[in-house]
C-alpha cells in the first residue's frame, strides 16, 4: 500500500525526494478572503452567513449558553470524564514546569536589564471539528495558555448540524478547564471573528490579541491573512508521522502507528524510515491486514496510498537520521536498538517519541506533552505549541547618572560611525552643564 522510495546509495538532498502533501495556502487565502473581510466588516451577520453556507447550519446564538456548556459536562461518559481530567493533569504538570522566570542582568553598578514573562492578555483558541472532533485539542490550548497566566480565553469550534452546537465532548472539556466563552463557530470565518470581534449582537465577541489551534487549509489560511493583526502559532497542514526503524522495530507497531495518523485525514502523512527491507515488507503485511480491521477504511486507504505517504529505504541509522532531519515531521517515532540515544541526535521534529512503548497516539491524549506541532518541514525552524507560546519577553532597561555615564562614550561613537548623531546627543545631553 505504501510508496517505495529507495535513498540507499544516495547523495541528492533528502528534502528533493521525500513525499509531501501538496498544499498551496496561498490559493486557498484568495478564496477565503471574501469571507474574512466580511466578517470584519459585518460582523456576526457575517458570520451567521457563512456558517449556513459552508458548514449548512443557521446558528442561533453564536456565543454558546453557560447552561449548554454545563449540560454537556453532566452528560459526559465517565470513561471520557475520566480520561480528560487525567490529560488535563499531566498537560497542566508539564506546561506548568515550562513556565520562566524573570531574570535581572547586572551589567554595572546602577546598570541592569530585566528580562519580564508577560502573557498574552487575550487569546483566540480554535478546536476543529470536521471529519473528527477533537476535546483533546481543547486540553492541548488551553492549558498552557492558563499556565502561561493569560486572563482572557476564548474558544471556538464548528456547529454540529444535529444541535447548532460544538460537539459535546468539546464543550464538557471547556468546563472541565473553566472555560466558559465558547462560539459555535468554525473555518475562516472562526478565525475572522476571533480577530475581529463583532458587537451587533449581544453577547459580542471582543477582539483577541493571539489565536492558537489547528485547523483545515480554510482556517490556515484565514491565519494567515490574520498575521499581524493578531499573532498565531503556525500554519497547520495535514498531520504526519515519520517512522526511524531498523530491523528490531515490531512490524505490528509499526504499522498500527502508521494507520493511527491516517485515520485523521485523507491527507495525512504516514513516512517509515528504515533500514530493512524485511521490516518494510513486514510492515506492508501488517498495514494490508490491519486497516481492512480499522473504521475508516476509505480515509486511511487514500492516505496511506497518497504521494504523500511512503516507506523510504536508507543504508543506515546514520543516513536515517539525516532523511528524517531534512523531513522534519511533526511526530517522530524512534524504534531502533538504542532508541534514546538516536532521538538525542535529532535536530528537526515537533515532537520526538523513544521507543516501542512511545506511540504518538500517547502524547495526542495523555503523555502530557503537546500535540499542536509544526507541519510540512516547518519543524525544521519552529517549535510545537508550550506554556512559551503564550508569552512575551519584555526587558525593563535601567541604568543610573553614573553607570549610563560609564558607557556615554561608546553610544556617542556609535551613533557617530551610523550618521545618528541626535542619538548621541540624547546622552551627551545629561551631562551637560
Amino acid at each position: 500500500m505504501l510508496n517505495r522510495i529507495d535513498l540507499r546509495g544516495s547523495t541528492e538532498d533528502p528534502r528533493r525526494l521525500l513525499p509531501r502533501a501538496a498544499i498551496d495556502v496561498s490559493v486557498a487565502t484568495e478564496q477565503v478572503r471574501p469571507t474574512v473581510e466580511a466578517v470584519r466588516e459585518h460582523g456576526a451577520a457575517a458570520i451567521r452567513e457563512a456558517s449556513l453556507r459552508f458548514d449548512k447550519v443557521d446558528v442561533k446564538q453564536l456565543r454558546v449558553p453557560k447552561e449548554e456548556i454545563e449540560r454537556a459536562e453532566a452528560e459526559l461518559e465517565p470513561a471520557v470524564r475520566a480520561a480528560l481530567l487525567e490529560s488535563i493533569a499531566r498537560a497542566r504538570k508539564v506546561h506548568e514546569d515550562q513556565r520562566r522566570t524573570d531574570t535581572t542582568t547586572v551589567l554595572a553598578e546602577g546598570g541592569t536589564v530585566t528580562q519580564r514573562w508577560l502573557p498574552v492578555g487575550r487569546v483566540g483558541l480554535y478546536v476543529p471539528g470536521g471529519l473528527a472532533v477533537y476535546p483533546s485539542s481543547v486540553v492541548m490550548n488551553v492549558v498552557p495558555a492558563q499556565a502561561a497566566g493569560v486572563a482572557s480565553i476564548a474558544v471556538t469550534s464548528p456547529p454540529q448540524k444535529d444541535t447548532g452546537l460544538p460537539n459535546a465532548n468539546i464543550l464538557a472539556a471547556c468546563a472541565l478547564l473553566g472555560v466558559d466563552e465558547v462560539y459555535a463557530v468554525g473555518g475562516s470565518q472562526a478565525i475572522a471573528m476571533l480577530g475581529y470581534g463583532f458587537t451587533d449582537e449581544e453577547p459580542g465577541c471582543e477582539p483577541v490579541d493571539m489565536i492558537t489551534g489547528p485547523g483545515n487549509i480554510w482556517v490556515t489560511a484565514a491565519k494567515r491573512m490574520l498575521r499581524g493583526t493578531v499573532g498565531i502559532d503556525a500554519e497547520a497542514g495535514p498531520t504526519e508521522i515519520a517512522i526511524l526503524a531498523d530491523e528490531s522495530a515490531d512490524p505490528r507497531h509499526v504499522a498500527a502507528d502508521l494507520i493511527s495518523q491516517a485515520e485523521h485525514d485523507p491527507l495525512a502523512a504516514s513516512v517509515l524510515v528504515t533500514t530493512s527491507t524485511e521490516l518494510a515488507a513486514a510492515v506492508d503485511a501488517e498495514v494490508a491486514r490491519q486497516v481492512a480491521a480499522t473504521k475508516h477504511v476509505e480515509r486511511v486507504t487514500e492516505a496511506l496510498s497518497g504521494p504523500q505517504s511512503a516507506t523510504v529505504l536508507v543504508d543506515d541509522v546514520e543516513q536515517g537520521l539525516r532523511v528524517v532531519d531534512a523531513y522534519g515531521a511533526e511526530h517522530l517515532e524512534i524504534q531502533t536498538r538504542d532508541p534514546r540515544a538516536v532521538a538525542e541526535r535529532v535536530r528537526n521534529a515537533g515532537a520526538i517519541f523513544v521507543g516501542a512503548w512511545s506511540p504518538v497516539s500517547l502524547g495526542d491524549y495523555c503523555a502530557g506533552s503537546n500535540h499542536v506541532l509544526p507541519t510540512g518541514g516547518c519543524a525544521r525552524h519552529q517549535s510545537g505549541l508550550s506554556t512559551q507560546t503564550f508569552l512575551r519577553g519584555v526587558q525593563l532597561i535601567e541604568y543610573s547618572y553614573d553607570a549610563l555615564q560609564e558607557v556615554a562614550a561608546h553610544v556617542v561613537a556609535l551613533s557617530t560611525a551610523e550618521d545618528l548623531p541626535a542619538h548621541g546627543a540624547a546622552v551627551k545631553v545629561r551631562f551637560d552643564a
